[in-house]
């Protein structure tokens, strides 16, 4: 017969034993957890012409190769910024070509593995026109024909950023990023307002459908202009100008993502 102190032992064992084995078995999702919370995954989407790679490239301090800026992706590219603190973000940019790729991309980046948050870029109409299939030389399309497309492209995101947000149990932040500032720059803070919540506009009301579906308490949006590249001190976006615009939509995404 087994003695109460030897019982009291493997009593004891068993417990550490399972213990070891819940912990190890919890360490992978731990892990998880810990790389997520310190790079969140960021969405980069809109139209394309819009300047998304451009963006994405000086958010995660990559040098952009000459004459890509314009050229827009048929995939999705992927993008990572690291700081001194191991801190960053892992950036998806979706195509913004409506091919069977850009939905795919949609797919993975709302549905299969959803982000953290939704990086969202506009032009004000100053989106790069492509040209037609077939033909050569520039694209052409007037500013209204180009604010049409941009609303129509975020109508196919925002409706997936709306079965995202409530499948989430927790807050999605959403960031409009009104790119190529340099092309309005007398005129950013009407640029703004037409793309905030409760402004009137056609893509405002869409915002607020967006919200009503989503839940206003658990899609946060902001507004906020930016400049990819700028120009020299007498230009109408001087390259300083521009870095404090990055700098301020760069501070934003740390506040949102907790790096701040």
């Amino acid at each position: 017969m087994q003695s109460p102190l030897r019982h009291g032992r493997a009593a004891l064992g068993t417990t550490i034993a399972t213990g070891a084995l819940a912990a190890l078995s919890q360490a992978p999702e731990r892990a998880s957890r810990l790389f997520r919370h310190r790079f969140p995954t960021v969405a980069v989407t809109g139209m394309t012409g819009v300047g998304k790679t451009r963006l994405a490239d000086r958010l995660s301090r990559r040098a952009s190769a000459e004459g890509t800026q314009d050229v827009g992706s048929a995939v999705m590219e992927r993008r990572t910024r690291r700081d001194p603190r191991m801190r960053g973000y892992r950036f998806r940019v979706v195509p913004g070509e409506n091919a069977a790729t850009r939905l795919g991309a949609l797919d993975e980046v709302f549905h299969d593995e959803p982000v953290d948050g939704v990086l969202h870029v506009v032009a004000y109409g100053h989106a790069t026109p492509r040209r037609t299939a077939g033909t050569s030389g520039a694209g052409a399309a007037t500013r209204e024909e180009q604010l049409a497309a941009e609303l129509e492209d975020w109508s196919i995101t925002a409706h997936r950023i709306a079965g995202m947000a409530v499948r989430r149990d927790r807050p999605t932040w959403l960031v409009i990023a009104v790119t190529k500032a340099d092309l309005f720059a007398d005129d950013i803070d009407a640029a703004v307002d037409y793309y905030s919540p409760g402004s009137g506009s056609p893509f405002a009301d869409k915002l607020d459908e967006l919200r009503a579906l989503a839940g206003g308490a658990k899609l946060s949006i902001d507004v906020l202009p930016v400049c990819a590249q700028g120009g020299g001190r007498k230009s109408s976006m001087p390259e300083k100008a521009a870095t404090e615009l990055l700098n301020r939509l760069e501070l934003r995404l740390a506040q949102l993502s907790g790096h701040v």
